[in-house]
This record gives structure tokens, C-alpha cells and sequence, in this order.
């Protein structure tokens, strides 16, 4: 947060029901939340109530309809880059594409540090109904898989670097923060 100017727009990628968005409005001059749920964007529309400065779209993050250089930074938090359903690299070249030279990419996934906490929040997760059954059988390792198909995963340090060693211009710092989180953030050049 502390990397966002009062001038700023945001992009940010899986936006959910808005509860990110909510604070990025507080801080950048437009803030622009992505999601393919069209639910979770209704529930964010009444959650950012009140704020101008936002718009949502229902759009796949591979498939952006923004132009090139559109955003100063563009965020995908909270392990989207694993959650999502399509290909790692083409989530960060088009995350990349839209951000504007001297801009910033953030994307964070979870730490091996934080296996447990993480696995007792997605085991709560089931038993309110909000995803299916754990299959405690597949789930292991920073896998958690589901029996109705739903997996999560986490993207170590060495797969970010291997996803990201292309002909793409820029930066990349890696940082884990508190024991259960990693963030790896590009500077686009």
C-alpha cells in the first residue's frame, strides 16, 4: 500500500467481492477490479458503495480488454496466480502488458512456512459450503485439492523465476513477508 500514489490507477486481477478494492480506493486516484464471478462483482458494487473512483468488469485476467500501458500498477494478491484457472505465463505477460513502463506488477502466494494455518482456513472454508469437501488424500505439499475438482497450489520462489525468465522487460524483486506470504513484485521496464 505503501507504493500507491494519490495519481495512480489499479488494476487488480481476481478482485473477489471487493475487500481490497476497498482500500485500494482510499489511496489512488481510479482503482479497476477484474473478476470472471459475476456474483462476487455484485457483492463488490455493495461493498464500494459510496467510493467514485472505481469500476468492475466481469473479465478473464489472460484475456485483459485494457490497452497497452493502461495502469501504473496492477495487483493479483491473496495466491490468484495459482487460484486461477489458466496459464501462469500468460496471466503475467498480459498482467505485465497493461502496466505502464516504471510500473508495478505485485502478485503474492503463500509461504511453505504457513502450510498449516492455511490449510486449517481452507478446511473452514469447506464446512461453511463456500468450497467443496477437502480430499485429504490429494491435499499435501501446498496442494490443497477439493472432491469436487477446485485446486489450490502455491508458486514457489524457483517456478515464479522460471515463469518469468522470458524476453519480457523488467525488474523482479522477491520478498517473503511474516512467514506466510510471498510476494514477487515486477518493475516493468
Amino acid at each position: 500500500m505503501d507504493k500507491i500514489k494519490p495519481s495512480d490507477i489499479i488494476l487488480e486481477l481476481g478482485c473477489g467481492y471487493g475487500r481490497v478494492l476497498q482500500r485500494l480506493c482510499k489511496k489512488a486516484k481510479k482503482v479497476i477490479g477484474i473478476d470472471i464471478s459475476k456474483s462476487s462483482l455484485e457483492l463488490a458494487k455493495k461493498l464500494l458503495k459510496g467510493n467514485l473512483n472505481y469500476q468492475l468488469f466481469q473479465m478473464n485476467a489472460t484475456n485483459l480488454e485494457f490497452p497497452n500501458n493502461f495502469s501504473d500498477m496492477v495487483i493479483c494478491i491473496q495466491n490468484g496466480i495459482s487460484a486461477f484457472n489458466v496459464d501462469k505465463k500468460d496471466l503475467i505477460r498480459e498482467a505485465i502488458r497493461v502496466t505502464k513502463k516504471g510500473g508495478l506488477v505485485l502478485f503474492s502466494t503463500y509461504s511453505d512456512k504457513f502450510w498449516e494455518e492455511r490449510l486449517k482456513w481452507f478446511i473452514l472454508q469447506s464446512k461453511a459450503g463456500l468450497i467443496g469437501e477437502i480430499d485429504l488424500t490429494a491435499t499435501h505439499n501446498g496442494i490443497i485439492v477439493t472432491k469436487d475438482g477446485f485446486k489450490a497450489t502455491t508458486i514457489r520462489p524457483i517456478e515464479f523465476t522460471s515463469l518469468t525468465s522470458s524476453e519480457l522487460p523488467f525488474n523482479l524483486k522477491i520478498e517473503e513477508i511474516d512467514n506466510s506470504s510471498i510476494f514477487y513484485q515486477i518493475l516493468v521496464t
